[in-house]
């Protein structure tokens, strides 16, 4: 398969994962924190790996330290700004404790559908710098990376789909749209902004150490700014913390042991 069929069909897959995390507002409308804090917890590990072993050390190769860092910089100052000029949601679950394990989620007032169109603005922007990681990943030859990336993103994406889809299934929405749009919420920005990374650094191969650094930096920001705050807010911060400890070994190990 041709590397750029393989970019957009990899990337194409961890967005549409949105749309798994909505299938279970067919049966159910609650939700185990533990295993929500816990699969951010993972994501967040083997995307903070991803971003410092197949971002930042790769584009570091050479005499290119102060360009990566201009990258992060750059990075995480535009996740920041985004995140104040978009508006959207940032804790995606709120509601009241009806066990100790499960969170009902109820609209805390009657504006349902702007709830769910903020939600969706929040997973369609964080998409973008994943997206962009994933082909950076790609265009650089680091295919192992990539997938590992991508499957990080997926575990990420399936309870923001949830997330998303809880208010939506609120409003005047069959239950067929609502699956659809949460699905389409990652499944629509993933894959362009993986495409137009991996042609970034495939066509411009200088431009390779900054955007690197963008990418890491957009991601870190993701991950401190919103996956670990929402992974440690309902009791299971140690749940989240052992697993974000495992994903980087994960990613320590691909990196080391793997040689991807």
């Amino acid at each position: 398969m041709e590397p750029v069929l393989t970019v957009l069909l990899v990337s194409l897959l961890a967005g549409c994962a949105t749309g798994l995390g909505a299938l279970p507002i067919l049966v159910v409308s609650t939700i185990s924190h533990r295993v929500y804090d816990a699969a951010l917890g993972l994501a967040a590990g083997i995307m903070f790996g991803a971003a410092v072993f197949a971002l930042i050390v790769p584009g570091m190769e050479g005499e290119s330290l102060g360009e990566v860092l201009v990258g992060v910089l750059l990075g995480g100052l535009f996740l920041l700004v985004a995140n104040r000029a978009i508006p959207h949601f940032h804790m995606l679950i709120n509601g009241r404790r009806t066990g100790e394990r499960d969170v009902e989620i109820e609209p805390e007032d009657a504006d349902t559908v702007r709830r769910a169109l903020l939600v969706g603005g929040s997973i369609t922007l964080h998409n973008v710098p994943e997206g962009l990681a994933v082909g950076i990943a790609f265009g650089s030859g680091l295919e192992g990376v990539g997938f590992s990336l991508a499957l990080a993103i997926a575990i990420q994406n399936v309870p923001d789909g949830f997330a998303m889809a809880v208010p939506a299934s609120r409003t005047d929405l069959s239950d067929a749209r609502t699956i659809l749009y949460t699905t389409l919420s990652g499944g629509i920005p993933e894959p362009i902004a993986a495409l137009a990374g991996f042609v970034l650094v495939a066509v411009f191969t200088q431009l390779f150490p900054v955007a690197a650094g963008f990418a890491a930096g957009t991601m870190m920001a993701v991950i401190f700014r919103e996956m670990i705050p929402q992974s440690h807010g309902h009791g299971y911060a140690d749940e989240a913390t052992l697993l974000f400890i495992f994903g980087f070994s994960i990613m320590l190990f691909v990196d080391t042991v793997l040689a991807v």
